[in-house]
């Protein structure tokens, strides 16, 4: 936990680890910190744009679009492997996450699997959207995996941290994918190297989350059609997480509370593990089932109980 570094501060950095930086006009004050605080920083978010060509993935996470104002990161790294800085104080990068990551970040140990977003990332890490389309089959050309490596080794090295305070944005909120092409434990090997920590510590992470069966059926039954109703219990939110990851849920909607929408997307899973009929205590109602909601934390990391 680290107060930000000055945007002299990251050139240095950047220039020491042997980066090519090229500077955009202003970006010393562009930032979102009228929205809420930038720091204490624990760590470093890797992102993928969705884009193509370097100049107008400069402007669109410069500028940002409709319904996310820019910044939306606070330096780019193109395909040639140019770090082109953008913004500096908060951006608009991370989103909401979990706090069981941002604890393991902060204790550089192995990550648990991203199951909430309740806690804000914009304030805690460093961001970097990197130009690539985001399909999995656009390369990643060395020069840019270089200059990854080389923007998050220089702020570890300024804030004394580990390859481990290294993330992706896949790591950090239920749902994202970025960056996808490219192994972040592989990335976080060769920050190690270059840091001369060798690989990361590993320590084991904690359990599986557990969901409770039970609790999880009385939410199912509470909640239907009562928008904004509060988390009524832990375990429904890594339940919709799954549900968003199979494309059954849309992201909006993970929000901790079964309502509806969710009751229809477990419907959609319970359908998917061969049972039929959606009326009120047939087999595949949306009511969490304990055969296919077992399937369901077999596939996406949580355990049931009771």
């Amino acid at each position: 936990m680290s107060a930000p570094l000055t945007a002299d501060q990251l050139l240095a950095a950047l220039r020491a680890e042997g980066a090519t930086v090229v500077e955009t006009g202003g970006w010393r004050t562009h930032n979102r910190n009228s929205r809420g605080p930038w720091g204490p920083v624990n760590g470093v978010m890797i992102h993928h744009t969705v884009t193509r060509g370097t100049d107008a993935t400069v402007r669109i996470v410069h500028d940002g679009y409709e319904g996310l104002p820019g910044p939306l990161c606070h330096v780019m790294i193109a395909k040639d492997g140019t770090i082109f800085t953008i913004g500096w104080g908060r951006t608009n990068h991370a989103g909401l996450g979990d706090p069981g990551v941002l604890a393991a970040v902060v204790a550089e140990r192995a990550l648990p699997p991203d199951v909430q977003a309740s806690v804000d990332g914009n304030r805690a890490f460093y961001g970097a959207e990197c130009e690539n389309l985001g399909t999995g089959d656009d390369p990643w050309p060395e020069l840019q995996l270089l200059a990854i490596e080389q923007f998050a080794a220089a702020l570890c090295r300024a804030h004394g941290w580990t390859a481990a305070s290294v993330i992706g944005h896949r790591e950090w909120q239920p749902g994202k994918v970025d960056p996808l092409g490219f192994p972040m434990d592989a990335m976080r090997d060769r920050i190690a190297t270059r840091l001369g920590h060798g690989a990361p510590r590993q320590v084991p992470p904690p359990s599986r989350p557990q969901v409770s069966l039970s609790q999880l059926v009385t939410a199912a039954r509470t909640n239907p059609g009562m928008a904004g109703t509060p988390v009524t219990y832990p375990g429904v939110l890594a339940v919709e997480a799954a549900l968003v990851d199979e494309g059954l849920l849309a992201k909006p909607y993970s929000d901790g509370h079964y309502g509806t929408t969710t009751v229809t997307a477990m419907s959609g899973w319970q359908e998917r593990c061969g049972y039929s009929g959606r009326a009120p205590g047939q087999a595949a109602d949306g009511i969490p089932g304990r055969a296919s909601l077992t399937r369901l934390g077999a596939k996406h990391g949580f355990d049931v109980i009771d």
